[in-house]
């Protein structure tokens, strides 16, 4: 069955059919759902997705581009959450420079403290990293990120930055946009990096694969990303699920 590494249903972009996409995940072939908090509060809203339905886990943690509500107080709050059975990773935390808001030094600041974090609790990271390639890395290197472990969601650089990653343990989380006709660079590190160092993730409600790409973004579409791999790797599509589930169990503790 396939896991999707990387979901927000808790997400109001699923506020009117939420129970009913949820309810026809197995039959479709998804077997296992980790929901990814981004703020406290949708970290609180997906620790009640995981209590709610059986094949749901969580990961609890801010969002970069969320980082400025974080104070000592919340972060003991988060380690107060990271106790609870079914939480399986912290994130999805990291470095966002695209909007560049709040400013570096906050993101930062609370992406080192998130890490240590995880070192404490002994769970690995889920790391958001976008237009912050050099900052990302030196911050996982200086913090000693790979003792944790964990994926680097929604991979977007290239081959030379996925080697530093999975030279370290990390997995490279996969999704959407490998099917999209501007992807050359993340096809590359697909055909580079090892399979059993990847995740299927859809990143939902965002970054639906093709013919869908515009549309709000389900686990139901990730056997096109299953058949992207497939082509790319010179495997099955059985093979890829099988890999990629084992390689998802291994990273989650599942």
């Amino acid at each position: 069955m396939i896991i999707d590494t990387h979901a927000h249903y808790d997400d109001d972009a699923f506020d009117e059919d939420r129970e009913i996409l949820l309810a026809g995940l197995q039959a479709a072939g998804i077997g296992t759902v980790v929901n990814i908090g981004a703020s406290i509060d949708s970290t609180k809203t997906t620790l009640a997705l995981a209590e709610k339905y059986p094949f749901i886990y969580a990961a609890v943690g801010v969002h970069p581009s969320e980082t400025a509500e974080l104070t000592e107080e919340k972060m003991r709050w988060l380690e107060e959450m990271c106790a609870r059975p079914k939480v399986v990773a912290v994130g999805e935390i990291g470095l966002d420079y695209h909007w560049d808001e709040p400013e570096r030094e906050v993101q930062k600041h609370w992406f080192r403290e998130q890490i240590r974090l995880a070192r404490r609790v002994d769970l690995p990271v889920v790391v958001h990293s976008r237009d912050a390639a050099k900052d990302t890395l030196d911050i996982i290197k200086e913090e000693k990120a790979a003792e944790a472990g964990g994926v680097i969601h929604c991979f977007s650089y290239g081959v030379e930055v996925a080697r530093e990653y999975l030279d370290m343990g990390f997995y490279l989380g996969v999704g959407g946009v490998l099917t999209f006709k501007n992807a050359k660079k993340l096809r590359e590190v697909v055909a580079y990096m090892p399979v059993d160092r990847l995740l299927l993730e859809t990143d939902c409600p965002y970054m639906a694969p093709t013919p869908h790409r515009g549309e709000r973004n389900s686990s139901m579409y990730l056997p096109l990303v299953v058949k992207a791999v497939g082509e790319i790797k010179g495997l099955s599509e059985e093979e890829v699920i099988a890999v990629t589930e084992a390689n998802a169990r291994r990273m989650y503790r599942l």
